[in-house]
């Protein structure tokens, strides 16, 4: 059986950018990090990937929740950091 942590570890995000798709998708962590992983395979999921978390700074910003915005920003910076755009071939 699987694990939670097992599946992280496959997913190849970190755990907060495996919170931040659950809320958005209203889904249970471990379906998340399957979402997750699934979208990282492309250009296009990559940036659906992007939208779902600036989704949800919007959310949190809307309602005032200034730390989960910042939080939300942080782990922006880093996914986006990590999965920049595509630079095509010069």
């Amino acid at each position: 059986m699987l694990t939670f942590n097992d599946c992280l570890s496959l997913s190849d995000l970190t755990e907060e950018e495996v919170v931040a798709i659950s809320e958005h998708e209203r889904c249970a962590d471990i379906v998340a990090a399957e979402i997750g992983h699934a979208l990282l395979q492309s250009e296009q999921g990559i940036t659906k990937l992007k939208r779902f978390i600036l989704d949800d700074i919007a959310h949190a910003r809307a309602l005032g929740y200034r730390r989960k915005t910042a939080w939300l920003e942080e782990v922006y910076r880093r996914f986006d950091a990590t999965h920049p755009p595509h630079q095509p071939a010069a």
